[in-house]
């Protein structure tokens, strides 16, 4: 299957789009708060795991030129450099 052709801005505002509707509710959970979610953006196939690595590598396998993009789940950034990572409100949302 050929990769659909996005900007990285297409990639991230559509990954939003397919985990604010449906899957944050599923994995937005107690023991996943602080994994990673890496999600396929074609297809909205998606897993979770600590750092999103073995995640990304188990997409792949299944789609090898797929668009994946990562979110941190219960933050609003992946990662932190120097910073504070703040968790973000139940009502939070992504999207607009």
């Amino acid at each position: 299957m050929q990769g659909i052709l996005l900007s990285s801005e297409e990639v991230a505002k559509l990954a939003y789009r397919i985990y604010e509707g449906g899957i944050r509710q599923k994995v937005e959970t107690e023991e996943n708060i602080g994994k990673m979610i890496i999600i396929n953006v074609e297809t909205g196939d998606y897993e979770v795991d600590e750092t999103g690595l073995k995640a990304a590598k188990n997409l792949q396998v299944k789609s090898p030129d797929a668009r994946l993009f990562g979110i941190r789940i219960g933050y609003n950034v992946a990662a932190s450099f120097g910073g504070v990572m703040e968790r973000v409100s139940n009502d939070f949302r992504y999207c607009d």
